[in-house]
């Protein structure tokens, strides 16, 4: 293959990659971006939706699903356990976080949630993300 075309498909597959991580895709500001299947959840889950509702699902969607041009959805492989774990939810919660994936903007800490709230929040992502193939 030719160094030029090679460069170009590079390129391409790079820029592909920018736009599908990206928040902005000319869709519906505050769409849903993916489907979410809700397994059964145990009590500490169903606080940590109840937690999450309140405090998360204005950015990050209903259960997780991201809302198109607001917030990132965070049933998504780039949040599956081995690359974000646990101590990364906490860290975004308690002092933000800088855009590093998407396109959104930086998070603003939420200091207004308990680090029990934010245990709760965690539990109930996992259990979404485990019911949506990621572990």
């Amino acid at each position: 293959m030719k160094p030029v075309l090679l460069a170009g498909l590079v390129a391409l597959g790079a820029g592909a990659g920018v736009y599908l991580l990206s928040g902005d895709k000319g869709g519906d500001s505050g769409s849903v971006m993916v489907n979410v299947t809700v397994p059964p959840l145990d009590a500490e889950q169903q606080a940590g939706a109840a937690a999450y509702a309140q405090n998360c699902a204005s950015c990050h969607g209903e259960n997780g699903a991201g809302r198109d041009g607001v917030g990132p959805p965070l049933v998504h492989i780039i949040y599956e356990p081995s690359h974000h774990a646990d101590g990364a939810f906490y860290v975004a919660v308690q002092l933000g976080v800088r855009a590093h994936h998407w396109n959104f903007g930086d998070m603003p800490r939420q200091t207004h949630v308990t680090e029990g709230e934010i245990a709760q929040i965690i539990a109930y992502i996992r259990a979404l993300q485990r019911a949506n193939g990621i572990d």
